[in-house]
């Protein structure tokens, strides 16, 4: 993505460098802070390096989320 495309805060993307999932927290100088949709630390991603996740998208990383958290408190 373009600097002047930049997904806005709230947006699921995925990192393309890093592989990852994750929602826009909000930005450092020319990097995006992004956070894991089920919380965690966030990291610094480059917004060339960012893609806004599809509806299917989403609702797969979320129920994969969902399914990881439940096997750990069982």
């Amino acid at each position: 993505m373009t600097e002047n495309a930049a997904p806005g805060v709230g947006v699921a993307v995925h990192d393309t460098v890093r592989d990852r999932v994750g929602r826009v927290m909000g930005h450092e100088g020319p990097y995006l802070q992004v956070r894991p949709l089920g919380g965690g630390v966030e990291w610094d991603a480059d917004p060339d390096h960012l893609r806004p996740l599809s509806q299917d998208e989403l609702l797969s990383a979320l129920v994969s989320e969902a399914n990881a958290r439940s096997r750990r408190t069982s």
